[in-house]
């Protein structure tokens, strides 16, 4: 495969990711360039420092999300809109600690429109999958962690954990995967007071108008994008 197939794959890719996530039926804001999406700054996502994650943990997030979600010409990437930091923060929240759950026996295998049926709660499966897979790739990839690896190796080692073919000890890849890529969509899309989505970044990308108090008059419209910038929770303008 050519390098300007690769590129235009991984272009279609990220399209089809937002094309999964449906958050208003408004048109497509023109998405930023590739100059300002190079001159962002990645500070901020440096300057946080984690209560939740320790060093090695925090290692594989940024380096994860970073896979999943590219700053590219499309857009802002994960890093960009303070996605680990969103992670951080929401492994800290009673769901993610399973408190608003129901947690109690029998845990059984079941199919999926029965809902989770396992006993770890979010926190726990994205702590475990870390663990399991710096464990798999300290065996098997030159004795680095995950976030040491190069991008392609990244890249390979979450395909096969999405597909389900890696096989780690302790837990599902694919569960892990799947739970790991809700709590980044998460965070990438999240008003900002959560920590993620910097400066209505995804918003303005999608042309989603936030917290505005009244865009009927655009819900139905298709062929124009919405041309007010968002509104956040706190009231700030972009």
């Amino acid at each position: 495969m050519s390098q300007h197939d690769d590129s235009d794959s991984r272009i279609r890719s990220r399209r089809r990711f937002f094309k999964d996530v449906a958050l208003i039926p408004v048109a497509t804001a023109a998405g930023l360039t590739s100059e300002r999406v190079a001159s962002a700054s990645a500070s901020d996502a440096k300057a946080y420092v984690p209560s939740f994650f320790n060093e090695s943990e925090w290692a594989f997030i940024n380096a994860a999300v970073d896979r999943m979600i590219p700053a590219d010409e499309v857009g802002p990437g994960a890093i960009e809109l303070g996605v680990p930091e969103f992670l951080d923060r929401h492994m800290q929240t009673p769901y993610a600690a399973g408190a608003i759950w129901y947690m109690q026996g029998p845990f059984v295998e079941a199919a999926p429109e029965f809902g989770y049926q396992g006993r770890m709660t979010v926190r726990e499966t994205v702590r475990a999958g870390i663990q399991a897979i710096d464990a798999y790739t300290k065996k098997s990839a030159d004795a680095k962690r995950f976030a040491d690896l190069d991008h392609d190796k990244q890249e390979q080692i979450l395909k096969s954990a999405e597909s389900g073919d890696l096989k780690l000890d302790g837990i599902s890849s694919k569960y892990f995967f799947s739970t790991l890529l809700a709590e980044v969509r998460n965070g990438y899309f999240s008003d900002p007071v959560h920590g993620g989505n910097k400066n209505m970044g995804s918003w303005k990308m999608i042309g989603y108008p936030g917290m505005r108090a009244d865009y009927i008059d655009w819900v139905t419209v298709r062929d124009k994008p919405y041309p007010i910038p968002p509104v956040d929770l706190s009231g700030k303008r972009s």
